[in-house]
């Protein structure tokens, strides 16, 4: 058992292994930087993580998570502590939970000295408890140790006032006959659990990529009895928060890339995919002959307004602006779909048919779990192993969602001019973004293994 000394010297060596760290790679090449050097002093850098631990707060529930322009109050709630419904929620985490982040991304620093684990538990959850030795190692001015300990334990803090925010977008549906009565509203669209998010995250991604999964899924296509229970999330869509920045919206958002999945809202047993266009001997989904991708769902229909809207000669202003980004938006959308409908039919590796003649590119986005399977290695076929392992290579690499984003581009345009050739031509790099954001959506992200094999290249 640790005396009261030992366990200050165990916090202050915990404090200070953080803090060397962090002024090693500030200091990396600049040795007589001395005044860099200075900030990371023990007493100096905690005592401005004392400052910055102000400008973030630990929470549960992200309100930008909704909407990044939302400027109301995110909330912590302890799970155990929320209604016990008998619908899945954030209640049935209990206290095993994460907890995010929201606030000045700069500051995230402070959280991670904050979750450092000593003697099983976080600094966060010895500093709200008033661990006397952790107060000791702080600082020998017990004043200023007190004070630091307050301003450290208030990342988790509530608001005296919550407030919302129009951006907040609560959704609520009238269930009584007064409109006008508050209490005849039912809420449809709570705020946002990140907890939950992140639970969920957790659990698809081990069924994707777990080797113990993994093992299940083989045994199951190779039609062998196997012992572990195999676990499938189907029809996936991916929902990107954040865009290029994630750490925007919270720090458990950039944890998964901003990646939210989303499960499909299927009545049950009604998994089955519903039929689409034959993809077979196509060069690409936006063929001009069998028109592939202009076929699926509304895409014409969209395609038909975005050209009449702009054959009107509408004024340049920020109204035009904004209605052309909104037909852009629906049709990107639309190319997230088709992606998602296409994978949900074909089927890990159906690009591997003879007959799929479509561009490496399309490939890759069509087919991406394909990656997951072992490279075939047949004598009589020594060209399948080569191109498999072609195909690995080419997605970890990343550029194909570049490629798709450009052919779409040329598509779109093309598809305006076949309309009218008076049309002005949409702004390449306004469509590459909406449909780079479509295609990576709900394209599964790399495996694992091929990630670390492209950090490596």
């Amino acid at each position: 058992m640790h005396t009261s000394t030992d366990r200050k010297l165990l916090f202050q060596s915990a404090i200070t292994g953080f803090i060397e760290v962090r002024r090693s790679a500030k200091l990396k090449g600049k040795d007589d930087d001395a005044d860099t050097a200075s900030k990371y002093d023990y007493a100096t850098w905690l005592a401005d993580a004392a400052r910055r631990v102000g400008q973030i707060q630990a929470v549960t529930h992200v309100l930008k998570a909704t909407h990044p322009d939302a400027r109301g109050s995110s909330l912590h709630i302890v799970p155990s502590h929320l209604p016990q419904h008998t619908e899945i929620g954030s209640h049935i985490l209990g206290m095993d939970y994460a907890e995010d982040v929201v606030g000045n991304a700069a500051a995230l620093d402070v959280f991670k000295l904050l979750k450092l684990d000593v003697e099983g538990k976080r600094l966060l959850d010895w500093m709200q408890a008033g661990d006397a030795d952790l107060q000791e190692a702080l600082s020998d001015d017990a004043e200023q140790a007190e004070a630091w300990m307050k301003a450290f334990a208030s990342l988790v803090r509530e608001e005296p006032q919550p407030s919302s925010h129009p951006m907040a977008k609560q959704l609520y549906w009238l269930t009584g006959e007064d409109p006008q009565d508050d209490a005849h509203y039912h809420l449809l669209q709570p705020m946002f659990s990140s907890s939950l998010a992140h639970a969920v995250h957790a659990d698809i991604q081990n069924a994707r990529f777990g080797e113990a999964n993994k093992e299940a899924r083989q045994a199951k296509r190779d039609n062998k009895p196997a012992d572990a229970t195999y676990h499938d999330y189907r029809d996936l869509v991916a929902r990107k928060l954040g865009g290029t920045k994630p750490q925007n919206i919270s720090q458990l958002n950039s944890e998964r890339g901003g990646m939210n999945y989303l499960l499909a809202s299927l009545p049950p047993p009604a998994w089955k995919p519903r039929d689409g266009v034959n993809l077979l001997k196509l060069e690409s989904v936006f063929d001009e002959k069998r028109g592939t991708f202009l076929v699926f769902d509304e895409v014409r229909q969209l395609v038909r307004g975005l050209a009449d809207f702009l054959k009107a000669d509408p004024d340049q202003n920020k109204e035009t602006r904004d209605r052309v980004m909104a037909f852009l938006q629906d049709i990107t959308e639309a190319l997230s779909l088709f992606g998602a409908d296409v994978r949900g039919r074909g089927g890990a590796g159906w690009t591997r048919n003879a007959d799929c003649h479509l561009l490496l590119c399309e490939q890759l986005w069509l087919d991406p779990e394909r990656t997951e399977l072992p490279e075939r290695d047949d004598p009589e076929h020594p060209d399948w192993r080569e191109a498999d392992l072609a195909f690995n290579d080419a997605y970890a690499r990343g550029d194909w969602a570049d490629e798709v984003a450009t052919r779409f581009g040329l598509w779109l345009n093309g598809q305006l001019r076949k309309r009218s050739d008076k049309l002005a031509m949409l702004g390449e790099a306004e469509m590459r973004h909406f449909a780079s954001n479509a295609i990576l959506d709900v394209a599964w992200p790399i495996p694992r293994q091929r990630r670390a094999k492209a950090g490596a290249a």
